[in-house]
Order: structure tokens, then C-alpha cells, then sequence
């Protein structure tokens, strides 16, 4: 999943990011609200986290932009404003959660899953296609009940299929999602990491659950 961390403390902003990418979240950042509305506008987010206080433009009235131009990428405000009429303008404003600094980081993964969870009209941390289980809580990948061990990329490849199996997906449409801005890599990342999972989730089974649609991309779906 791609997240866009805004937040004008730089040092703050960094272990944001570092935390996030360490969870297994492609992160891009910036430091106000004008920046913020360019990254949301050039690439798909799952989710963005906004601090309030910012030069240029505030987190309130980036956010009010965003809605106002129909972007409903899921919102988490995170700032030291704790008073309950900071917390109702922000939700008013089209926000989706809030979290007051100080907080404890493994707080903010949690409501990050929740938050991604309802705008994508899910209840669980866990996805399923056939046999095959991916808990995004606990990190995990399981094939017929046996554990499948995967790197960071692996598993947010594997992730982002299986959030939308059944779709096709392009090879822009999974890069866009799971490398951030700062990739610098070949043109056929996503066809080396599709091979991968393919040794992994496939390999030992007769039955195999990604499939290639020849020129246009992946889908991730139960064999007929």
C-alpha cells in the first residue's frame, strides 16, 4: 500500500516515513499542504497522513481542496491539536481519522489498517483468494496452510493483487502502487517480483492463482 506522509518537522516526517517503510508501506513525503495536493494529484494513494499546522498551506485547508475536487483518498490528521473542536473541524472537513501527538506508533499502523479497511469496504486484516491467506496485521502469507515467506516487495505486490483480484492489473498500475517516487530501478521490476511470488505462491501447486493476460498485465484469481 502507498502512503503520502505530510508533515513540516522534518526529523518527525522522516521516522514517520522510515517506520512506515519498515512496516512494509511504499511511502512518499513532503512538508505542506501545497506540495501535498500535487503528490495526491500525480499518483493513486491508499491512504495520506496530514499534519494540521503547515507553511503554504494548512493540513484543514488541503484537505477541504482535496474533497472539494472529488479525491477521497482516505485522510489521518496527526498533529498536537487535541481540542475536540480541532478534532470536529477536521472530521467535518472530510477526514477520516485523527490521532493526537504524542502517540505511540503501533496506534497509528492500527488505524491506518482500519481506515484503509473501511474505504475499501472490508472488515478484516485478512485477505483471501482460494487457498491462499494474507493477514496485513500480522505480516503474513499462508498457501494451503503453510507458511510462504516473503520480502517486504514480495508481500506488497502480493498485497495489492490480492486486494483486487479478479482484476487485471497493469505493470504502471502495480509500479504506481507499491514503488514510490524515489525508485530508480529497471523498467521490468514488477515482471521480476510477479516471477518471484510465482516461484513462491504457485510453484509447488497444481493449481496456481496468478495469471497472465497477455498485453495488458496480472490478475490474481482461483483457476476455473
Amino acid at each position: 500500500m502507498r502512503i503520502l506522509v505530510v508533515e513540516d518537522e522534518r526529523d518527525l516526517n522522516r521516522i514517520i516515513s522510515k517506520r512506515l517503510a519498515a512496516a512494509g508501506y511504499t511511502v512518499d513525503s513532503c512538508f505542506n499542504g501545497a506540495d501535498a495536493l500535487d503528490y495526491l494529484e500525480a499518483a493513486e494513494y491508499d491512504a495520506a497522513i496530514f499534519d494540521v499546522m503547515m507553511p503554504v498551506t494548512d493540513g484543514f485547508t488541503a484537505v477541504r481542496r482535496m474533497r472539494a475536487r472529488g479525491d477521497a483518498t482516505p485522510v489521518l490528521f496527526l498533529t498536537a491539536r487535541d481540542a475536540v473542536s480541532d478534532r470536529v473541524e477536521g472530521l467535518d472537513l472530510g477526514a477520516n481519522d485523527y490521532l493526537v501527538k504524542p502517540f505511540a506508533f503501533d496506534e497509528l499502523l492500527a488505524r491506518i489498517r482500519a481506515m484503509t479497511r473501511r474505504s475499501a469496504g472490508s472488515t478484516t486484516n485478512v485477505f483471501t483468494c482460494g487457498d491462499l491467506m494474507l493477514d496485513t496485521a500480522k505480516h503474513s502469507v499462508e498457501r494451503a496452510g503453510r507458511p510462504v515467506d516473503l520480502s517486504a516487495k514480495e508481500f506488497a505486490v502480493l498485497e495489492y493483487l490480492i486486494r483486487n483480484k479478479g482484476s487485471v492489473l497493469s505493470r504502471e498500475s502495480i509500479e504506481n502502487n507499491v514503488w514510490s517516487y524515489d525508485w530508480e530501478g529497471g523498467t521490468n521490476v514488477v515482471d521480476v517480483y510477479v516471477s518471484y511470488l510465482r516461484r513462491k505462491i504457485d510453484a509447488d501447486f497444481d493449481s496456481k492463482l496468478i495469471h497472465t493476460v497477455r498485453g495488458v498485465g496480472w490478475v490474481l484469481r482461483e483457476e476455473p
